[in-house]
């Protein structure tokens, strides 16, 4: 930790350090550990509920007064009306962890008024320790950071995440991931997005796309992105997106040439654009599968939004 930080950012990096410790413990033996099922392909682990434990015990001892929003508890702990509330996501990439793959990270960010101010992601496998806070620029392992220069899609190298969920819209995604793969240098999937988004902002990929996703999943990683010198909204390039399940992040050259791709795949495209995406799928459809094509660009997700409902993810401040 550096007295030149944050005090509250101080208290993220300890806490995540913490978290990671535990990880890479139970990394040593992961046959071991403990796994149950959320929903169909969605995993969390002793590990997880260890890593959640520690850190809000840690923050929330700092700060007993804030509120907290963690991937497992929801908002269980912490005050429930205070304007600073922690987002933690304590395991990131649980399904890579259980199968020993080594790409996963802690994530914690802190919202104040409902606007990102602190951010910490930690690879633990790696020890690469993510931080930024708002106005004083990113870092990785205390080296200042930025997004990449790359000017040209064409020669970008872009990261996402695959749908997986029941309920996911495959066809829809397989042909946005489509659209933007003949455009770039390439594709990658990781499977952790906080970690995608660092990476963003480290400048080791150029952009990053992905639906689905939770407030935990990106708050941290967004805040990197930005005092990295990134744009990251939705789809259709609207900055106030954390709630939305949608994340596009990049460079600013290279966002900007992404949006009017993955946009029209977006929820909120218009509808003119959402008519193009229909008759392009129907177009390549075979003709048995010609509704549930028709049918898909409007089928947004019924499944994991409805489970995330649940747990209150509609309203995370």
């Amino acid at each position: 930790m550096s007295s030149n930080l944050h005090p509250m950012l101080n208290v993220a990096i300890k806490a995540a350090r913490a978290a990671g410790a535990i990880i890479n413990r139970a990394a040593l033996d992961v046959e071991s550990v403990r796994i149950s099922q959320k929903q169909i392909n969605d995993f969390v682990t002793e590990v997880d509920h260890a890593s959640e434990k520690i850190i809000i015990e840690t923050l929330l001892t700092a700060y007993p007064g804030h509120g907290i929003l963690a991937e497992e508890s929801g908002k269980e702990y912490g005050a429930k009306d205070s304007e600073f509330v922690w987002i933690i996501d304590p395991l990131d990439g649980t399904t890579n962890f259980i199968h020993g793959f080594p790409v996963y990270c802690v994530s914690i960010a802190l919202a104040v008024k409902g606007k990102v101010e602190q951010a910490v992601v930690y690879d633990p496998t790696r020890n690469d320790l993510f931080t930024a806070t708002k106005g004083r620029g990113a870092y990785l392992n205390e080296r200042r950071i930025r997004v990449s220069k790359r000017t040209q899609l064409k020669d970008s190298l872009i990261s996402t995440g695959f749908p997986f969920r029941p309920g996911d819209n495959f066809k829809s995604y397989m042909n946005m991931m489509g659209d933007v793969m003949q455009r770039t240098a390439g594709i990658r999937r990781p499977g952790a997005a906080a970690l995608d988004l660092a990476y963003v902002a480290a400048g080791f990929t150029d952009g990053f796309f992905e639906s689905g996703l939770s407030i935990w999943d990106v708050a941290a990683g967004s805040l990197l992105v930005t005092e990295a010198g990134g744009l990251v909204g939705n789809f259709t390039g609207e900055a106030d997106f954390l709630e939305q399940r949608e994340c596009l992040a990049g460079n600013p050259r290279v966002y900007g040439q992404l949006v009017p791709i993955v946009g029209k795949y977006s929820k909120f495209a218009s509808a003119g654009d959402k008519a193009a995406v229909r008759q392009a799928a129907t177009a390549d459809a075979p003709a048995t599968d010609t509704q549930d094509t028709i049918e898909g660009a409007d089928a947004a997700e019924p499944a994991a939004p409805q489970a995330d409902a649940a747990k209150g993810e509609d309203a995370p401040f």
